[in-house]
């Protein structure tokens, strides 16, 4: 039995970009949260610092490696969990063109283990991160939709997603009482206000915002553009950004609507806009106030070209709309980044 009758929520991949600052607004509204991570992208310091911003002596956390269903067991048996929000994944889309079996073993085995141990101790309840890489191209550039057909994506980390989602709805249509919501969210970005928590890749960054704020404090010497042939408006991808402090309250807002038992549904995350690769970089030029230098390099593999979202759904049903612009996403990641240019290894 669990040591407590407290409920909590857990959350996987807490320690993590979008984890951490969801673990925040999770303790600001009054839930009790339990962390697991295996840390390979991330460390212990976003969680001390989500101690220190929610008041808190002590943020309950294991590392875990899904992989590890022993591990995640005795976590379900040392806590009352009533609930959980999946993050844990690897998350790169180049890098999964080149190890795509080491992102099946990882997401899709450790999704797997997950599901078997939360059938084993009851809990039916899941809020999964799901992506936008998860549609394929629309040569159009059309803004997608839930009900978009086109499902399959253009990368091994993409169809992981797909394959994650698909697994969580077979079990929730299998057994009754499952409520579970995929987020597909779009492109994350931004940082906590107070500037002490934010994204911090442990290597080179993959994704092309926080590569930019490391170029715009001088860590590196210039963003690598990657293709200016793209069907869009100046030839660079176009991508719809999301502050993260928006997507964690989407997450609290996703973890209170599983009390309404609707089942399995889908909801986008997202502004419904779109900027260009050049246009982020001059919108973060503006927040750091001087040029960010840029180089345009051959396209990468899995990239194309216009990923944007109708919000619809999630802004009628799920009841959420962004309340952060892209000059707010670039003002709180430079003061992230300014205020901690090695990230989280001071």
């Amino acid at each position: 039995m669990p040591a407590t009758d407290l409920s909590y929520v857990l959350v996987t991949g807490g320690a993590g970009f979008i984890g951490s600052h969801t673990v925040l607004e999770l303790l600001n509204q009054g839930y009790n949260v339990v962390v697991v991570d295996n840390l390979c992208n991330s460390c212990e310091e976003p969680l001390h610092r989500i101690e220190k911003l929610a008041r808190i002596e002590r943020l309950p956390f294991h590392k875990v490696d899904l992989g590890d269903i022993d591990g995640l067991r005795a976590v379900f048996k040392q806590y009352n969990i009533s609930s959980v929000i999946h993050f844990a994944a690897l998350k790169a889309v180049g890098e999964s063109v080149h190890k795509p079996l080491t992102y099946y073993r990882n997401n899709v085995a450790g999704t797997l283990n997950l599901l078997d141990v939360m059938i084993e101790f009851g809990v039916k309840d899941i809020v999964f991160s799901s992506s936008a890489t998860v549609y394929k191209n629309d040569p159009e550039g059309r803004p997608f939709r839930e009900d978009y057909s086109e499902l399959g994506s253009n990368s091994p980390y993409g169809r992981t997603k797909l394959y994650m989602e698909s697994i969580i709805r077979d079990v929730s249509d299998a057994e009754s009482g499952w409520n579970a919501i995929m987020l597909r969210y779009f492109n994350p970005t931004g940082a906590h206000e107070s500037g002490l928590m934010g994204e911090d890749p442990l290597q080179i960054p993959n994704n092309l915002m926080p590569y930019v704020s490391q170029v715009a404090v001088g860590k590196l010497d210039k963003v690598h553009v990657f293709g200016n042939d793209y069907n869009t408006r100046d030839g660079t991808g176009v991508r719809d950004y999301i502050h993260v402090m928006d997507l964690a309250e989407a997450h609290v807002v996703a973890l209170k609507r599983l009390v309404e038992k609707r089942g399995y549904e889908i909801f986008n995350l997202g502004s419904g806009e779109g900027q260009s690769v050049l246009e982020m970089i001059e919108a973060m030029s503006v927040a750091c106030g001087h040029k960010i230098p840029y180089v345009i390099d051959p396209r990468r593999s899995g990239d194309i070209d216009t990923i944007v979202c109708d919000p619809t759904r999630a802004n009628k049903e799920l009841g959420f709309q962004v309340t952060r612009n892209l000059e707010k996403m670039c003002q709180d990641l430079w003061r992230w980044q300014v205020n901690n240019p090695n990230g989280y290894n001071q």
